[in-house]
């Protein structure tokens, strides 16, 4: 059974995503969170299998509630869920340790999996994530190898 923390702040969000997980016989919601500052007292005291993460809220946005945990917890598997479709909040949430990101438009099915897949340790790229992680990678500049070395 997947120990599950829900990160939103939208009420009516997070009320609805908590209704379609109770459905499964593997996930059991067992907070939720309406802010990044109350997000991260709820990772302290609950510390969840999975978290779905709202990038974009009061108080304290996602990208902030993972960089916080890195600083004092092990970031519990995360999964970005928002409406936020953006290549470099995607980079910067999986170089923040996120497992997944999808869309708050997905079909329970998808949304089921993923947060089972989190649950079991395991991570879960989309293709269109790979996508962006591609291109990113094609925008990052390296420092040569053969360049000399002080």
């Amino acid at each position: 059974m997947s120990r599950t923390l829900l990160v939103n702040d939208q009420t009516l969000v997070r009320q609805g995503i908590r209704s379609l997980l109770e459905l499964s016989q593997t996930v059991t919601v067992v907070g939720e969170a309406a802010d990044g500052k109350e997000a991260l007292t709820c990772v302290h005291e609950l510390k969840p299998d999975a978290m779905p993460l709202d990038l974009r809220m009061p108080k304290l946005d996602g990208l902030g509630v993972l960089r916080a945990l890195s600083g004092i917890l092990q970031v519990p598997p995360t999964l970005i869920l928002t409406t936020f479709d953006d290549d470099e909040l995607v980079l910067e949430g999986l170089r923040l340790g996120v497992k997944e990101y999808l869309l708050e438009d997905v079909s329970l099915r998808q949304l089921l999996d993923a947060v089972e897949t989190l649950a079991q340790g395991k991570t879960l790229v989309q293709p269109a994530v790979t996508e962006r992680l591609l291109r990113g990678l094609q925008r990052t500049t390296y420092p040569s190898l053969d360049a000399p070395r002080g």
